[in-house]
């Protein structure tokens, strides 16, 4: 039966295995023409201001910009306060092209990070890119954990009470899309009946809430949001103008009725509030790649379009860039342009494929999910596994423990990291921990993920423990006592090894979970070559705009679930029958003696 149930193992692992290599090289159909949406699109992607614009927007003078602007001479690197002396470490995101986004080659760009890029350089400083949750992006600015923030950020007035900010390099359109059968056609037509789709913690949302007055339904990412709209799940989509061009594509059954902006919001870099020096610096690099022209040439490749009315990048002394007449460009192409068939609209059927059944991005994603994602994910789990059940079997031990002192520490500790949602736990131990552990970690909390995990899973795992050293039958506590063992030598040698046999499912599901669970490290900001399965897969999502790779991800997670499962399965079973002896099946009575004697 056990070389039956070994067989059958073996045979599953290689179904999967065989199911993604014929995703990863290619056999199944598809092609690999989607553009990467992270990728500067050049003046073909020129586009007039837009004549829909809510009148109601508009904004009172500037209150924010500076007159003017250091010159570079005067600038002291050394007096920047930056974490790591002439690296400016910026934090960034990596879903909302093309203003911050991972590429196909694994590198944090975008026209916001390669314009922050042209002007540290004018500084004589690198930039260190992390990727990072927009929800906690300025916390971490103020808390220290980035010297920048850089997210295409707009500079409401609540932000600036927790972080500074540079002058402006960009300004914010946002648009309001709508499915095309929508009676929705301005901002002014969303009430209360309204689902509207937001991003949790951008000045989309903020705008729903306190202007509009509304109570938005929040995603994590634009591309979701936007599958959401597409599916008829919510009504509307209040997104950045860009995010929203980008990701309409014929057919999708989609528009923008209207757009709005503020020239007194507009999109600028975070930094440390108390931190002035680096904010004037930051400013009069912006001021120098206007002025030599670098802006123009960054802005004409990736976001080519009109400034609103009374608008200008840098300081109010800085020179207007020199662009192209987006507005004639976009006209010349409109006219250029082959005539097309209006796409028809996509049945349900249809959408559901594309979105998420693309087998060409499938075998794009195969590649960047093995060689970065797999390792790190393994590397998390593995590490803060051990961690985990070390530190859980000192728990179940204490929780067990006829000594208050170690009773009540250990079930206190296992109440509080139980209850704890695990998101919370980690921004406290990667946020927490890391000013003062600096050091030690280099300001990269990647084993401060690892350690935060551990300690999370410590608390199941030291339950689980427990309940399996307290099934074990008081008899087998009075024999060890009958052979003159003391109360930590039978403990030791009898009950705890029987005791994690019978636990040993529940264990592997508690490292199941750690596997999944790695996702949330990504919160604490990681470096492009330290993304786990998940977050690989997010960013491939926002390169193409499609589904598909998040459902990769999907299937490597079951590639390494489902094995471990049947694993641990297969293992209980041999432990509890006994090994048969070779050439006869082992008789049931001599089994149950084998399996009592251990």
């Amino acid at each position: 039966m056990a070389s039956l149930l070994f067989v059958r193992f073996r045979a599953l692992i290689a179904v999967m295995l065989l199911a993604v290599g014929v995703l990863a090289t290619g056999c199944a159909s598809g092609d690999d023409t989607t553009r990467d949406l992270c990728s500067p699109p050049g003046l073909s992607a020129a586009s007039a201001a837009p004549q829909n614009l809510a009148s109601s927007q508009a904004a009172g003078p500037d209150k924010y910009t500076t007159e003017t602007s250091a010159p570079l001479n005067a600038i002291d690197v050394g007096k920047l306060g930056l974490i790591t002396p002439g690296v400016l470490s910026v934090g960034t995101l990596s879903d909302a092209p093309p203003s911050i986004c991972v590429n196909s080659g694994g590198r944090f760009t975008g026209f916001d990070n390669e314009l922050l890029v042209a002007v540290a350089a004018k500084l004589g400083l690198s930039v260190q890119f992390s990727g990072t949750e927009f929800a906690g992006l300025l916390a971490q600015v103020a808390g220290k954990r980035f010297d920048v923030g850089s997210s295409n950020i707009t500079t409401t007035t609540a932000r600036r009470e927790l972080v500074g900010f540079t002058n402006g390099y960009d300004f914010g359109y946002f648009s309001l899309v709508v499915r095309d059968d929508s009676g929705i056609k301005t901002f002014s037509d969303l009430n209360a009946g309204s689902r509207i789709a937001v991003v949790q913690g951008t000045v989309q949302d903020d705008y729903v809430v306190n202007t509009l007055r509304l109570d938005p339904v929040k995603f994590p990412d634009y591309n979701t949001a936007y599958a959401n709209l597409k599916s008829g799940q919510v009504d509307a989509w209040v997104a950045p103008s860009a995010q929203a061009d980008g990701a309409i594509k014929p057919g999708d059954g989609t528009a923008v009725v209207q757009n709005a902006y503020s020239l007194d919001n507009f999109a600028a870099w975070a930094v440390g509030r108390s931190n002035q020096p680096l904010i004037d610096a930051l400013n009069s690099g912006l001021d120098a790649v206007i002025a030599d022209g670098t802006y123009a040439r960054l802005y004409s490749e990736w976001v080519p379009r009109q400034f609103p009315p009374g608008w200008k990048p840098g300081s109010k002394a800085a020179p207007t860039p020199q662009l192209p007449d987006f507005a004639a460009i976009a006209a010349e192409n409109a006219g250029n342009a082959q005539p097309e068939q209006a796409a028809a609209p996509k049945s349900t059927l249809q959408q559901l494929r594309e979105t998420f059944f693309d087998w060409s991005l499938y075998r794009k994603a195969f590649p960047d999910l093995i060689k970065t994602g797999l390792p790190n994910t393994l590397i998390l789990a593995l590490v803060s596994g051990v961690l985990g059940s070390i530190l859980g079997m000192l728990l179940a031990v204490g929780g067990i423990s006829r000594t208050r002192w170690l009773r009540w520490p250990a079930r206190i500790y296992t109440d509080i990291f139980r209850g704890l949602p695990a998101v919370v736990i980690i921004l406290l131990i990667g946020l927490g921990l890391g000013p003062v552990s600096r050091n030690l970690t280099g300001n990269n909390p990647y084993w401060l993920g690892a350690l935060a995990l551990a300690l999370l899973a410590s608390a199941y795992i030291g339950e689980i423990f427990r309940s399996g050293i307290q099934s074990v039958e008081t008899g087998q506590r009075e024999a060890a006592a009958a052979l003159g063992l003391s109360y930590r030598q039978s403990m030791r040698l009898i009950v705890i090894p029987q005791g994690v046999r019978k636990v040993l499912p529940a264990l592997m599901n508690q490292f199941i979970a750690l596997i999944k669970d790695s996702s949330l490290i990504y919160f604490l900001g990681l470096l492009a070559t330290q993304r786990e399965l998940f977050a690989v897969g997010r960013d491939l999502n926002a390169q193409t705009g499609n589904l598909s790779p998040l459902v990769a991800a999907g299937l490597v997670y079951l590639l390494l679930t489902i094995p471990l499962t049947h694993l641990v399965n297969y293992l209980d079973r041999r432990m509890r029958a006994g090994k048969p002896k070779a050439g006869r099946p082992i008789d049931p009575l001599e089994r149950a003696t084998v399996t009592e004697g251990r």
